[in-house]
């Protein structure tokens, strides 16, 4: 039985959040080695989108003359080189804050931009018990950026029933459209526009380490949500 009066779900992206960034670094390496400057508006089109849109948007801030299917496939084989000397890990903390989810009782899925062997059989696996044993993970390729989806479509809840923790703004700004919950895990490179542009949404907690995720924070959250207060006074 779950301890939070409000939340009934906590939605983890995984690259990201739950493994290590190695899409955000190709990106920057793909464009700007194609001639294209890498901005933050590259980084909006392409982080997050649909794997045929960011590899059209890829080609058009590249100026390649190639169609999407083109470019993403190229884009793919350069994260496979990249991954060569930076392999994909789960990051520190990942079971400790999935043990502290288990304690408030919530239900907790996972979801991402590829399959799910891929993402979580395949790296996540180890961890399944913490997650929900009927919709442990989402792919939200085709529908990016898929909240809407998982909240109503696959789980059935109210959005303020819901809490997100993801890495890129484009999760936060619908969060915020929806009114459902939100915790920032800002990529935070030296190319990245993340942090800075969750901080013009408004999103209220950000956090460097998700080890800072702890049971008072999201306490914290599902006093705000069960408020309506979440995104209160806000931008």
């Amino acid at each position: 039985m779950s301890t939070l009066n409000k939340i009934r779900l906590v939605a983890l992206d995984s690259d990201g959040v739950l493994l290590n960034d190695t899409y955000s670094p190709v990106i920057e390496r793909f464009v700007t080695k194609h001639g294209g400057v890498y901005t933050a508006a590259v980084e909006r089109g392409v982080w997050g989108s649909p794997q045929l849109a960011a590899g059209q948007n890829m080609a058009l801030a590249c100026k390649l003359p190639w169609s999407a299917k083109d470019t993403i496939a190229a884009f793919f084989r350069e994260r496979e080189e990249y991954l060569e000397t930076n392999p994909v890990e789960v990051m520190p903390g990942a079971a400790e804050l999935l043990t502290t989810l288990a304690g408030l009782g919530v239900r907790v899925t996972c979801y991402g931009g590829r399959d799910r062997g891929y993402t979580f059989d395949k790296h996540l696996g180890h961890l399944a018990e913490f997650f929900d044993p009927e919709i442990s993970y989402v792919d939200v390729n085709d529908v990016r950026p898929g909240m809407k989806e998982i909240v109503l479509d696959i789980f059935g809840y109210a959005f303020d029933e819901v809490v997100f923790i993801d890495d890129i703004n484009r999760v936060a700004e619908v969060s915020k459209a929806l009114g459902a919950g939100f915790i920032g895990v800002p990529a935070s490179m030296p190319h990245n526009f993340q942090r800075a542009e969750m901080a013009a949404t408004g999103v209220r907690y950000q956090v460097d380490d998700i080890r800072r995720i702890d049971a008072t924070l999201l306490e914290k959250i599902d006093e705000e949500l069960a408020a309506g207060t979440h995104w209160q006074g806000r931008p």
